[in-house]
């Protein structure tokens, strides 16, 4: 099997618990997900499977969205409510003007300090791993860029939003600067993830269907085989470049092509005559290298 199966992940395993028990009920031996989601969190975890694995990278690139809910008053280690409890306020008197005044700084391009508790790497060592182990290290600011962010509903403590996001933004970080920017403190109460690059939750399976399909024998597998995202399919953002049958071996074997000055420029998808992915390319000034070479199987 190769190519994308879409997760709707449930609350409380990890996302490589998730690809573990993906691996398992497919029995298939590589597969790996784009863009961890936290424990606590749901929704959709793009799993890669066999020679799609070598998309990964470039599939955590997309934009992603989540429906989150805010709790106001507390501030916690982790920035969310399964952390430990650092101080408690006061939450001020909340309408619709005051939360919308305090998201307006949260919205455009700008930068953001990335939590001890996430998996960014800082010298070789995830934060997370440090923060567990009682360290504290220096975090360098990131650019981050919230397209869209929406306040969908508010109670006397707590506020829902959606958000619409690049890569390596933290909710959990905006949950505390929001409370930051109310007085009050903030922690995120729940996270679901509803985008991921191309991916949304129409196109998501709940784990515990994968893994009830994965047990009912070769119906169930070929449900599931159903559901799997060709590597093609995956990144409809790059344009297709199709090459023909004498040139597939020179694209196996990373031989540059000379497309001409009509091919598309920038990123693209490399098909065969058949359509499946050959290659992820780079198309300049109408000369056609390689990022990423898959081999058909």
């Amino acid at each position: 099997m190769h190519g994308v199966l879409v997760i709707d992940k449930p609350q409380g395993p990890t996302s490589f618990e998730v690809v573990r028990r993906v691996r398992s009920a497919l029995g298939v031996k590589r597969a790996g997900h784009t863009g961890t989601l936290d424990p606590m969190a749901t929704g959709v975890l793009p799993v890669c499977l066999g020679e799609a694995t070598k998309l990964a990278g470039l599939l955590t690139e997309g934009d992603k969205a989540y429906d989150a809910v805010v709790r106001l008053g507390v501030v916690t280690d982790t920035q969310d409510v399964t952390g430990t409890v650092l101080e408690t306020h006061p939450v001020p008197p909340l309408s619709a003007d005051l939360l919308e005044a305090a998201l307006g700084k949260f919205r455009g391009t700008f930068h953001q300090l990335p939590p001890m508790y996430s998996a960014v790497k800082v010298k070789g060592k995830r934060l997370y791993e440090r923060a567990r182990a009682g360290e504290s290290v220096e975090r360098t600011l990131r650019q981050v860029t919230v397209a869209s962010l929406v306040l969908r509903d508010f109670s006397a403590s707590e506020c829902t939003l959606s958000v619409r996001c690049s890569k390596g933004f933290f909710v959990r970080t905006l949950a505390e600067d929001l409370g930051r920017a109310l007085g009050c403190g903030g922690a995120l109460k729940s996270l679901r993830r509803t985008v991921s690059g191309p991916f949304a939750l129409d196109r998501a399976l709940p784990l515990s269907q994968v893994e009830a399909l994965g047990v009912a024998g070769a119906g169930g597998r070929s449900q599931l085989e159903a559901r799997i995202i060709s590597m093609a399919d995956a990144l409809p953002g790059f344009p297709v470049v199709r090459v023909s049958e004498q040139d597939v071996s020179r694209v196996l074997h990373g031989v540059p092509l000379v497309l001409g000055p009509s091919a598309p420029g920038g990123r693209v998808r490399v098909l065969g005559p058949d359509g499946a992915l050959l290659a992820v390319g780079e198309v300049d000034e109408g000369r056609l290298g390689y990022v990423r070479v898959v081999v058909p199987r």
